[in-house]
């Protein structure tokens, strides 16, 4: 997730503001099937120690070594890798397609005081545009939303979005290594439980805001949230319906930019909460961001594999895509 990235990049230069900096590589074009989408990053060091991934294989190895170079010499540089798999041609993957992978150095307080921009903009929930010159004499700056954009061909123009929030709702087991993945695959983490023994900073290291005030309370703290997704994982059904009442009237009322509703449980115990809002004359049809029970059919028994369920359940909603085996939907013949 490229607010990693800057965070990484940020602390690095700041620790070491007089040492040589780092490349940043961005994957800036896209051709056929590819590892990483366009924006995918990784940060390069000089003794050739990374930070995430643009996919992995020969191609990010060609791309740790030319961002050696890029180190020594500061200029910046195209990388263009083939993953076509042709055999004529030499090629650095099989995926199909080509990706342009664009290598700048950062380093020095300039680039710290861009970083510390970037990192405080996104964490206020909002969005910018990164402007990211071609010209080895220019530097990459910010741009608001509304602001004209230079061309294409002067630079590589990105809009930097905050990480979607994943509202767990209920600080229990499942909800604990739910936050532990939901976090590893690009989501801010927010729980809510009324038990402070549960929802703390101890069992919830990795959360920005952790809640024991009512759900509407913390609801009316989230709902300018541009990308909001909420788990209910509950001890009790009685949670379930508080929680998805005070969700369901705020979006009919008071819409809130809430992608993903999921509640665990049973059928009989979702079919239960449902029939109870029902007659408190609240509809849940009209509701497609409704996932109940939550999670994907994999069988999952234990907190982890749950946990490991509604991920993909997120990254489906995310994402897109169908929830079937990549196995059912290829012609490849053995």
């Amino acid at each position: 997730m490229s607010i990693d990235c800057y965070q990484y990049l940020a602390e690095l230069l700041t620790r070491n503001s007089n040492e040589e900096g780092a490349v940043l590589a961005t994957i800036a074009g896209v051709k056929g099937s590819a590892p990483r989408e366009v924006g995918a990053k990784m940060v390069i060091l000089g003794n050739g120690e990374i930070f995430s991934t643009i996919g992995g294989g020969a191609g990010e190895a060609k791309v740790i070594q030319v961002a050696q170079q890029v180190l020594i010499s500061g200029q910046k540089q195209w990388v263009e890798i083939d993953l076509s798999g042709v055999a004529s041609k030499k090629v650095e993957g099989v995926c199909g397609g080509q990706m342009r992978v664009w290598l700048e150095k950062w380093s020095g307080e300039s680039a710290i005081a861009l970083l510390q921009s970037v990192l405080a903009t996104l964490k206020r929930g909002q969005a910018i545009n990164l402007v990211t010159p071609f010209a080895n004499d220019q530097s990459p700056y910010l741009l608001g939303l509304n602001d004209p954009l230079p061309s294409s061909e002067v630079a590589f123009v990105e809009t930097l979005t905050p990480p979607p929030l994943l509202l767990i709702i209920g600080a229990g087991h499942v909800g604990e290594q739910l936050a532990k993945i939901a976090y590893s695959i690009g989501f801010q983490i927010a729980v809510q439980d009324d038990r402070s023994e549960w929802a703390n900073s101890t069992r919830y290291a990795i959360a920005s805001r952790i809640f024991t005030d009512p759900i509407k309370t913390v609801l009316d703290q989230l709902k300018d949230h541009r990308d909001l997704y909420v788990a209910l994982v509950t001890r009790g059904y009685q949670y379930d319906l508080e929680a998805l009442e005070a969700l369901l009237e705020d979006q009919s009322k008071n819409p809130i930019n809430c992608r993903y509703i999921g509640m665990i449980g049973s059928k009989k115990r979702v079919r239960f909460v449902l029939q109870i809002l029902e007659k408190k004359d609240i509809s849940t049809l009209q509701f497609s961001n409704l996932y109940a029970p939550i999670g994907l059919d994999i069988g999952a028994l234990t907190p982890e594999e749950i946990a490991v369920s509604i991920a993909a359940e997120l990254i489906l909603v995310r994402r897109g895509g169908t929830g079937k085996p990549l196995s059912s939907l290829s012609n490849f013949q053995q």
